[in-house]
């Protein structure tokens, strides 16, 4: 789904010749409606044709918004200005209230789809968790519209700290500055949860990228970083915050629970240097290979069953956001325009100084599937994984990929290949096949036990060697039909009974067919003997990759929810490397949701 945009006169001018990760869908003529509209009532009011004699209280439009913490007391100021000018819509006053919700949980509840929201707008603080919203498809519709302000990603130090590292004067890259505050006397660093915070998560990618630039083994590097962030994560980045060096007496800075450094906005770091004194306030270091940016994009809830009072006011509003006045408001409150654009008090404010790059364009937006392959790494990372691939051997995967020159089994083994470099040693994976009768009156095979990677095996290997050779030699069994029920069953009960606690447990399915074994157990009866085995207290989500064409996505999709897993469809087997790490994270998420 695209974004909305405002009309040309409130248009937020392009940064630095970047582009915007995705795409924006066109309601300028809605937008200039409401604008023509209440400007039509304006020349109504002055010639007698309306009246406002009525209060702001009988005549408002009311609308709930659900905005980011950080930004909803900027956006309550505005809203509540807006109400005491008596700013109207279409002859109704804007009674917006604003509710300060944790995005990510607000994307996770619209992609569930499981309860009706109670907003009609939401104001998260990046667009990265409209594509957690949206999910797969199936959850509540939302429509996404422009930015109303922005806050650039960058790393705070207690000024003790900075000093140490040349700041303002020394510049870095993010990897650069990373491994400074790593290595420079142990910095103690921490950073909010990458799968709950767009801060944590902008951050993290950046540093993978930048990682990549210095070349090595960058996916190494950034893999060590994950697991020092995780030793010092918090939950949010309100708890981030809570974790400083409250002064810079001895004592408190080396208390090893405190923090010296932090993954955080500029506006976060603009909150905390306003309450603070002293050595407690922060120092902000920008790296010069650019700063992302938290976005904060207005978007519209369940826009078909918004009333036309309703979506007149949301969009009006949406036009107030960006008028000067309220410019002026979240620059009070630590925010820059949605260009990006350094507003000099505020930088200053939050800790900044030249010669830091801080009006620096702002970093190219990851991709989407940069930012899911991250997430999936940091869940492996965070907390080991233990998975059972099961590949489908059939004859069909035989069939060429257009245009590669290699066939369905070929492509697939590649991508196992690559996505098993992005497990550490400490992570199980196994390996099963399965066709029709493949193994006498079973269909499916175990190739590899699952164990931890990094275990010696016989030969002076190790298990992560043998199991990329594994991988390898997988082929297509002539004539092979695709025995999926029976297999699913039989591997989800090995996976069940060999759980280990403190992992990840999963279970990998990857089929580019139908159940096609007509003897074996049927759809309903392997969906009822999985809700049997399913528990809870010891997860085994299946993640389950439907490959090519012929491949049954809702079929697979159906058996895995199960679970607390989720089906997936790739049309190119290139593709299963990512697939695999979002599914991980997905899963991962949905379990720890679960547990909550």
């Amino acid at each position: 789904m695209g974004r909305h945009s405002l009309p040309d006169a409130h248009a937020p001018e392009e940064r630095g010749g970047t582009s915007p990760r995705r795409r924006r869908r066109t309601i300028a003529i809605a937008t200039l409606l409401v604008l023509a509209v209440a400007a039509g009532t304006g020349v109504a009011v002055n010639s007698g044709l309306l009246s406002f004699s009525e209060s702001c209280e009988d005549s408002a439009v009311r609308l709930s918004l659900a905005a980011s913490p950080d930004i909803a007391p900027a956006v309550r100021d505005i809203a509540e200005q807006a109400l005491a000018d008596e700013v109207r819509s279409d002859g109704h006053c804007l009674d917006v209230e604003v509710v300060a919700r944790d995005s990510y949980k607000v994307a996770d509840t619209l992609a569930s789809g499981t309860e009706a929201p109670d907003f009609q707008v939401w104001l998260p603080d990046s667009d990265l968790w409209l594509d957690r919203a949206e999910g797969l498809g199936t959850g509540t519709p939302i429509s996404p519209s422009d930015s109303v302000a922005s806050s650039p990603v960058a790393l705070a130090m207690v000024p003790s700290a900075s000093k140490r590292l040349g700041w303002p004067e020394k510049t870095y890259s993010w990897a650069e500055v990373v491994t400074a505050a790593l290595t420079t006397d142990k910095v103690r660093l921490g950073a909010a949860d990458p799968a709950r915070s767009a801060t944590g998560l902008l951050a993290l990618t950046s540093i993978g990228g930048s990682s990549a630039q210095q070349g090595g083994d960058s996916d190494t590097r950034v893999a060590e970083t994950a697991k020092v962030l995780a030793e010092r994560m918090s939950d949010s980045d309100a708890q981030v915050l809570e974790t400083l060096a409250r002064s810079g007496a001895g004592a408190e800075e080396g208390n090893p629970k405190r923090n010296q450094a932090v993954l955080i906005s500029e506006q976060a770091a603009f909150t905390h240097n306003a309450e603070a004194t002293g050595s407690g306030k922060l120092d902000l270091f920008y790296p010069e290979d650019g700063t992302p940016l938290l976005d904060y994009p207005y978007t519209l809830v369940d826009e078909e069953k918004l009333t036309l009072a309703q979506s007149r006011a949301a969009l009006r509003f949406m036009t107030l956001l960006n008028d000067k006045s309220s410019r002026n408001v979240l620059a009070r409150h630590g925010f820059r325009p949605p260009s990006g654009a350094a507003e000099d008090t505020v930088v200053a404010s939050a800790g900044g100084r030249s010669p830091q790059p801080y009006a620096t364009s702002a970093a190219e937006p990851p991709s989407a599937k940069q930012l899911q392959e991250m997430l999936g790494m940091w869940t492996i990372t965070v907390q080991s994984a233990r998975l059972t691939t099961v590949v489908d051997a059939s004859g069909s995967m035989a069939t060429p990929v257009p245009g590669r020159g290699l066939s369905r089994m070929d492509v697939t083994k590649e991508s196992l290949i690559q996505a098993l470099a992005q497990f550490t040693p400490d992570d199980e994976i196994g390996l099963w096949e399965f066709a029709t009768t493949l193994d006498g009156a079973k269909d499916y095979r175990k190739v590899m036990e699952t164990r931890r990677l990094g275990d010696p095996v016989q030969g002076g290997s190790t298990h992560r060697e043998k199991l990329s050779a594994a991988f390898a030699g997988l082929q297509p069994v002539p004539g092979g039909a695709t025995g999926l029920y029976d297999t699913t069953l039989a591997s989800y009960e090995q996976a069940r009974s060999t759980f280990v606690k403190g992992k990840f447990n999963a279970l990998v399915i990857l089929t580019d067919g139908s159940n096609q074994d007509d003897d074996g157990i049927s759809r309903s009866g392997l969906i009822d003997r999985l809700k049997e085995l399913a528990d809870p207290e010891r997860p085994v989500p299946i993640i389950a990759i439907a490959v090519g064409p012929d491949a049954d996505r809702e079929e697979v999709a159906e058996i895995a929810r199960v679970t607390g897993g989720d089906g997936y469809e790739v049309s190119d087997p290139a593709e299963i490397q990512a697939v695999i790490l979002q599914a991980i994270m997905a899963a991962g998420q949905n379990g720890r949701a679960a547990q909550e």
